[in-house]
């Protein structure tokens, strides 16, 4: 895949996909962000810190997709590398990461029980999804560097130091 479409594609599935499931749905869930902000000292702010972190994480896993595997996180214009650079070397799962920090960052600004909630369903489909489709894909697709690179680098909480791999 050429770099342009890489970028296309995956700001295209970004939208489609983060978009939706970080923004959209918590979005509805706070009346259009009508909701008052949390009155707990401390929530407005650690939210606020979790959305913009997180969301700069997420741009940082969507375009390490783009330039450093000419492809997509979309299943249907998958990368032609395997992506492990940036903050890849810290957690292999990034994007799932940045995309919960961003709906619990939600929960917090506006203390909301019902986007909690909607963060432990996306959660549950997220780990289900990547044990059950992403692993024994990207095994089969990459093999033994995958199997390396899955050994070395946890799933979901980052370890502090970069793998060096």
């Amino acid at each position: 895949m050429r770099t342009f479409s890489a970028i296309a594609g995956s700001a295209l599935f970004l939208v489609v996909a983060p978009g939706v499931v970080a923004g959209l749905m918590p979005w509805l869930l706070t009346d259009h962000y009508r909701k008052p902000l949390a009155a707990v000292p401390g929530f407005v702010a650690a939210g606020s810190i979790l959305l913009v972190g997180a969301a700069a994480i997420l741009l940082h896993a969507f375009a390490r997709f783009a330039l450093e595997g000419l492809g997509t996180p979309a299943p249907v214009a998958p990368t032609e590398k395997l992506v492990v650079g940036g903050i890849y070397r810290h957690v292999r799962n990034p994007m799932y990461v940045a995309v919960l920090a961003i709906i619990l960052g939600q929960a917090l600004l506006f203390s909301s029980w019902s986007v909690i909630v909607y963060g432990l369903i996306a959660a549950a489909a997220m780990i289900s999804f990547v044990k059950f489709y992403e692993e024994p894909t990207l095994a089969s697709r990459y093999g033994e560097e995958y199997e390396t690179y899955r050994r070395a680098v946890p799933g979901w909480l980052p370890r502090l130091m970069p793998w060096r791999g």
